[in-house]
């Protein structure tokens, strides 16, 4: 299988995954240089498909600090490691200097089927460390239409104090925004469905459409989309192997995300750790 993939690496910046002898397929920037406010964290993009299709998108002019295919979490322990405002009940959505940023450490493994390196989550005020991580990334050509990769990553406490996870739905009670873990920023055209019904979101259970899927309880999710100028039908699929998450899942600026808790803050105590199984699948379709 690793003769079917290359790595390529960019300076002490990013890696790139490879068709041997073809295409780009992925891109993973491991120290990347966005803004503070943006909460920084490494991130996939470009994402495409094997036949080159453009899946993500990176600093969108609607969210700036939606960073393609990446992992965060939006509250955590109070501070914000997703970007942009802090929502608070009482005044809504305020930049407060309350950031984060994940930062790479080392590298424990790197090659054309798997990268795996070593994270901290750091307060970036007080540069406290908040969290370690262990993250890997595991790639495979699976037929002549579709890839896929696997992102696994366990996070430790490592503060002598519980911390809290969570998000906006469960810490501040504004509904539906459960929007943390896995995040997948798509292209725009991606869920532009032009009347077609058959460009839309799906999920297990014969769930269809962004109103059924999303905050619902289901092991996978896919989008079937079409891209411009080329107008290859396109595959997006979601996985999560530890069992059923609430979806978030937005289609008018396509953003999906695999939330590893949902009505209640998740408490990780010192020295506990989470640990995140997902698959996601891209096919030219």
């Amino acid at each position: 299988m690793s003769a079917e993939l290359e790595l390529h690496r960019m300076e002490d910046r990013a890696v790139e995954i490879h068709r041997a002898g073809g295409g780009l397929l992925l891109r993973y920037v491991y120290r990347p240089d966005t803004a503070p406010d943006e909460s920084p964290r490494p991130f996939a993009h470009p994402v495409n498909t094997l036949a080159g299709e453009l899946l993500t998108n990176f600093r969108p002019n609607d969210h700036r600090w939606h960073h393609g295919l990446n992992f965060t979490i939006n509250c955590l322990a109070g501070h914000n490691f997703w970007g942009g405002g802090t929502y608070r009940k009482a005044d809504g959505y305020q930049m407060r200097g309350d950031h984060g940023s994940q930062r790479h450490v080392a590298w424990t493994e790197q090659n054309a089927t798997r990268l795996a390196h070593t994270l901290d989550w750091c307060v970036n005020a007080s540069g406290e460390r908040l969290l370690a991580e262990q993250r890997a990334l595991a790639f495979a050509i699976i037929s002549p239409k579709a890839w896929t990769l696997r992102w696994t990553a366990t996070l430790r406490n490592v503060t002598a104090r519980p911390l809290s996870l969570g998000q906006y739905h469960s810490r501040e009670g504004l509904a539906g925004s459960h929007y943390t873990g896995l995040q997948f920023r798509g292209a725009r055209d991606l869920l532009d469905d032009h009347l077609d019904d058959t460009i839309n979101v799906f999920a297990e259970g014969g769930l269809v459409g962004e109103k059924a899927v999303h905050g619902a309880a289901a092991r996978w999710m896919e989008w079937r989309g079409q891209k411009d100028t080329s107008l290859r039908r396109v595959a997006v699929r979601f996985e999560n192997h530890s069992g059923a998450l609430h979806w978030f899942v937005r289609r008018n600026n396509p953003l999906a995300a695999l939330p590893f808790q949902y009505a209640q803050d998740l408490l990780l105590e010192s020295g506990a750790a989470l640990t995140l199984d997902h698959t996601l699948t891209f096919t030219d379709a």
